[in-house]
């Protein structure tokens, strides 16, 4: 719809939605808004979260909103592919999979891999299946994302970052003005990590195997002797080039002590140089 073109007028017209109470009917023309909203998500004409001048990302609560108008506005249709009788599939028909085109540039190779609809994919980006991108994520150029990886609803994954098999970035749909989980441009998320609600993944961070990042989760980092922590009004932040690895941290209370117990938590060793570059060069040939 050429009149909801412009964000700001779509972003009055979601607001003005929004506040319908849930007891009435939403007006006739809530679908075609809602189309809209899914539809600029997808050209990424607008975002679920967005980066200030001051480098802090920060929700974009009215494309929020508009999702979770969406699941209000849809009904549970069936969504089984055509063919013999198998596993059936059902969901809100404002969210079936994304009907991506060759013209979209992106590699999603056979296998059981999905997109939702409202998800934004750049160019470049590869799928190998099978994985999963949420409503209103962001992908950017050049990203790959390998097998049995998710990509969360709203979770914004920057340019050239590598999400490793089994990688998993949390979503944050509710609360509307949660932190988002953001992975910045040229990241390597490595196999069974998790990054989640309040995390932000600076750009050229590397995350070793098994690393599991939240809002509550410190970090310590040798090289800076310092405590990286995320709080009730910041994100937990992981420094641009810092390369991150799962440790261990000793309980010191008397009990747990004296059971020789230790706590996991992620260490960054080192932070980004020519050598670790050599070492993440590689993924370019796989492109």
């Amino acid at each position: 719809m050429s009149e909801l073109g412009a964000a700001e007028e779509l972003e009055a017209r979601l607001e003005a939605l929004a506040v319908t109470p849930v007891s009435e009917p939403l007006p006739d023309d809530a679908a075609l808004v809602v189309d809209a909203l899914l539809t600029a998500l997808e050209t990424g004409t607008v975002r679920a979260a967005a980066r200030g001048p001051d480098g802090r990302w920060r929700a974009v609560a009215w494309v929020k909103r508009g999702i979770l108008l969406g699941f209000r506005l849809g009904k549970v249709t069936e969504m089984s592919p055509p063919g013999p009788a198998g596993t059936r599939f059902f969901d809100k028909d404002t969210y079936p999979p994304r009907a991506l085109q060759l013209a979209d540039g992106v590699r999603m190779v056979p296998g059981g891999s999905a997109v939702r609809r409202g998800a934004h994919l750049a160019r470049g980006v590869v799928c190998m299946p099978p994985m999963y991108v949420n409503v209103g994520a962001w992908v950017g150029e050049g990203t790959m994302i390998d097998s049995h990886a998710l990509v969360g609803s709203c979770a914004q994954i920057g340019a050239r970052v590598h999400l490793s098999a089994a990688a998993q970035v949390g979503g944050v749909l509710e609360p509307i003005n949660a932190s988002p989980v953001v992975v910045e441009d040229d990241a390597m998320v490595g196999g069974n990590c998790g990054v989640y609600e309040g995390t932000v993944v600076r750009a050229r961070a590397v995350l070793a195997a098994g690393v599991v990042l939240t809002r509550g989760t410190p970090v310590y980092d040798l090289v800076r002797e310092t405590v990286h922590r995320g709080s009730v009004d910041a994100p937990l932040e992981i420094p641009e080039g810092a390369v991150v690895v799962p440790g261990a941290r000793a309980v010191t209370a008397t009990w747990g002590a004296a059971q020789g117990l230790a706590l996991q938590t992620p260490v960054i060793v080192k932070y980004r140089d020519a050598r670790t570059d050599v070492a993440t060069a590689l993924e370019g040939w796989l492109r």
